[in-house]
This record gives structure tokens, C-alpha cells and sequence, in this order.
């Protein structure tokens, strides 16, 4: 029987560490609104077109919805062994698909790799092989993704901000930066997304240039390419790390390749930094099913499936770039169009008639969108620069025409501005708080 009685002399609020007592929980795309099989899910950026596995023309659909193909080598009597701690062929075919000799003549080899469980195992592995608890910082451009945030605070490392330019779209702000890492060489890593999250931007290379070129800081820059394949051929940055020491390029199968199930992302870096993220992981760490899964949607076949879904997913982009301006109470797209997802105002009343960017209208919407339609999208209004905006991934054909459909006619709804204003001039403290809560979400 278990010991239930007084432990003597131990505390937790003195034994645990003070950085993590004051952790404020995760808070993942799930936790507000549930998937009940129902709702539509235009919030965590995943691929609604499903993974990239063709499977359904070679496999056989079980009575479960899954498949068994002869073209999925997973060998499941051998679940019982562990995996390869280094996984040299995912490693291979990750390769081949990046050197495309855009940026570089240099081929990336597996050296130049490490893989991880999603990217956030990366942001978090970065940060504990450079920067010491306590004492050294990083730096951050929002608006941008929460991890970086939540790595930091739970590795007792501080963060250090430098806005993007919300005048020139939100790219980086590199003069800033580098100004900024002169004076506090403290900062040991710069994060940086590219498209930007929430901002759906691709940052100029130039920019990053300058930063990587900087004549007295010791550090690294690192790219977070979550979103690259929507954006157009060429734009990765991943080899440029064969010429660029101090830079790595994070990537993941989470969103184009439709794979954010079986969490498989990628650091490319030099070999002498790619060797130290190796050096730290747990041994194994990316398991036999993830691996095997992840080297067939590499496959050419495959290849090609994830480029179909990508293209459709690009049409219903332009779909909704076209349509939801003819929405009076729509406002502008702010940040880029490079991703799988876009950034928009919601207006407190209709754009002919002087309306503005506001919170109040945005969070309205987003609300009703999710209770009382079944369509989830994300608040970010709380983010820099990002007043009044709702992030909407786009989804398949179906799931835009539903958004367009409950979005109009909520937005049509005349009792819905009075109720917003209301809200904003009797109830501010709880707008607030609702707010705030709405945009802890790390998607």
C-alpha cells in the first residue's frame, strides 16, 4: 500500500525548480475547441487534405479507416527491437529532397542533420546546447511562434525582442538586431519563421545575410521553415547551411507533407553543430513507425501526392484572398501570402463606413465561428502589429465554402456589432481576460 501520510521535510514550492513553478501550462490548438469529428478545424495549420501517402491505390482499407500497403515498409515483428539512433536513410532522403542547388552548389549530407520529435524538439535542443540556464538569452521577432517562448522559460533562459517591422510587412528588422546583439553578447540565438507565424511572410535572405554576417556576435541564427513548401519552389534556405556555419534551418513533415500525426522534424546545420544536437538527444529518439513513415512520404510518388494537395491548397488560398474582401466587415491582409494559412482583420463596422481593426469584433467572431457554427479559427489579435486579426488556415474546398458561409452571416448579423461594443465598453475586464486566454494558444 501506498505511503499517504505527512512526507517529512519535502516541499515542492522549495524543491522544484522556481523557473518551472512559475511555467505557465502549454496550451496547444486543442485545448479551447475539441475534434468531435464535426467541427471544422481552421486553426492548428495542419494539411486537411491528409497526408501525403499514397496509399488508397495500393493498399487495402481496414474496417478502421487505416491501411495496409506492401509499400509502407514498417516491420512490425520487429516493434520489439529499438530503433536506429541515427537514422542515416530518413536522413538521405530529407537530403535529396532539399539540395536543390538554388542557394548553393554544395550538396547537404547526412552530417548535416539532426532529427527530432516535431520541430519543438529542435527549438528545445538548440537552446540547451547554447545557451547556459541563468544567464544566457535569445532572441525573438514577434509576432511569432509561442515555443520559442516556452523552450526559453522551462531552460531558464531569458528573451530578448526585436519586433518585426509591421511598416514593411513584417519582415525582420535586421540593423536592429545586430545592434542589439552588440550591445548584449549574452544573446546566443536569434529565432527567426520564415513564412512567419502568424504572419504567413517569407523574411528576405538579404536580411538574414546581415545578421549571419555580423562582426562581433557569437551566435547562432536559426530559421524556422515549418511552412516553406506552400511557399514558392526555391525558397528554402536549408542548404545555405553548408556555407554558413552560425546558421541552421528548422523543417517539419507536420504541414505540407500532412504528417503532423507521426511528429518528425528536421535541423539542417553545419556538421559541427548538427554533431552536438545529435550528441544530446535521447538515443532513440525517433521511433521505427515515424521513421519508416517519414522515408516513404519521401519517395517520389509520394513526392508528387504532397505537391497535388499542395496545389489545392494554394487554389482555395486564392480562393479566400478573393473572397473575403467582398465581406464589408473584412478588413486587410496583413504580413504575406507564402503559407497554408492567412492573417486578416475583422472591422467593427463595415469598411464604407470608416470601420476599424478591432479586437472586440474579431474575438466576436471567433467565438460564434466555434460555438455556435463548428468552424474554429485562431485569434491572434493580442500579437504585435496584429489588432483585430483572426489567423484562418485554409482548408479543403468543402471547409472554405462553410467558413465563407457562417463568416458572412455572422458578420451580416446586426445584432452582432451592437453586442461587440457592448462587450468592449461594459465588460472590458472580462474581454480582456478572454483575449488574453484566446491568444496563449501555441499554433
Amino acid at each position: 500500500m501506498g505511503h499517504t501520510g505527512p512526507t517529512g521535510s519535502f516541499c515542492l514550492e522549495t524543491c522544484a525548480r522556481p523557473n518551472i513553478l512559475a511555467l505557465q501550462p502549454y496550451r496547444c490548438a486543442r485545448d479551447d475547441y475539441k475534434d468531435d469529428g464535426t467541427n471544422i478545424l481552421l486553426d492548428a495549420n495542419e494539411n486537411a487534405y491528409g497526408p501525403s501517402l499514397n496509399l488508397a491505390s495500393t493498399g487495402n482499407h481496414t474496417t478502421n479507416g487505416t491501411f495496409a500497403s506492401p509499400d509502407l515498409d514498417i516491420n512490425f515483428l520487429g516493434l520489439n527491437r529499438y530503433p536506429d539512433p541515427h537514422q542515416v536513410e530518413l536522413k538521405k532522403a530529407l537530403c535529396r529532397f532539399r539540395n536543390t542547388h538554388t542557394h548553393t552548389t554544395r550538396d547537404l549530407t547526412p552530417e548535416n542533420l539532426f532529427v527530432g520529435v516535431g520541430s519543438d524538439e529542435a527549438i528545445d535542443a538548440l537552446l540547451r546546447c547554447f545557451c547556459t540556464p541563468g544567464r544566457d538569452k535569445i532572441l525573438t521577432c514577434p509576432p511569432t511562434y509561442g515555443m520559442y517562448a516556452v523552450s526559453a522559460q522551462v531552460n531558464d533562459v531569458e528573451i530578448v525582442k526585436v519586433p518585426l517591422d509591421t511598416e514593411r510587412a513584417f519582415q525582420l528588422q535586421p540593423d536592429t538586431i545586430n545592434s542589439t546583439l552588440a550591445s548584449n553578447p549574452a544573446i546566443k540565438v536569434v529565432y527567426a519563421c520564415s513564412p512567419g507565424n502568424p504572419t504567413a511572410n517569407l523574411i528576405s535572405k538579404s536580411d538574414v545575410q546581415k545578421i549571419l554576417e555580423h562582426p562581433t556576435w557569437n551566435g547562432v541564427v536559426v530559421l524556422d521553415e515549418a511552412y516553406i513548401d506552400f511557399s514558392p519552389d526555391g525558397s528554402s534556405l536549408a542548404e545555405w547551411v553548408t556555407e554558413w556555419p552560425n546558421l541552421v534551418v528548422m523543417q517539419t513533415l507536420s504541414k505540407a507533407f500532412g504528417l503532423a500525426g507521426i511528429r518528425l522534424g528536421a535541423a539542417f546545420a553545419s556538421p559541427q553543430v548538427a554533431r552536438l544536437l545529435n550528441n544530446l538527444k535521447a538515443p532513440y529518439n525517433i521511433s521505427s513507425p515515424t521513421s519508416a513513415l517519414a522515408i516513404t512520404a519521401l519517395q517520389p510518388e509520394n513526392l508528387a501526392m504532397m505537391r497535388s494537395n499542395r496545389a489545392k491548397i494554394l487554389g482555395q488560398r486564392a480562393r479566400l484572398l478573393e473572397e473575403l474582401p467582398k465581406i464589408s466587415r473584412v478588413g486587410r491582409f496583413l504580413g504575406g501570402t507564402a503559407s497554408n494559412f492567412l492573417l486578416v482583420e475583422i472591422l467593427d463596422k463595415p469598411r464604407d463606413q470608416g470601420g476599424l481593426a478591432s479586437n472586440e469584433s474579431a474575438m466576436a467572431l471567433y467565438e460564434r465561428l466555434a460555438e455556435t457554427r463548428g468552424v474554429v479559427v485562431r485569434f491572434r489579435g493580442k500579437e504585435v502589429g496584429c489588432k483585430g486579426c483572426l489567423r484562418i488556415t485554409v482548408g479543403t474546398c468543402e471547409e472554405v465554402d462553410r467558413f465563407l458561409t457562417e463568416t458572412r452571416s455572422i458578420l451580416q448579423d446586426v445584432g452582432h456589432e451592437s453586442k461587440a461594443n457592448k462587450r468592449a465598453t461594459t465588460g472590458g475586464t472580462e474581454e480582456e481576460h478572454r483575449e488574453t486566454e484566446a491568444s496563449a494558444i501555441v499554433a
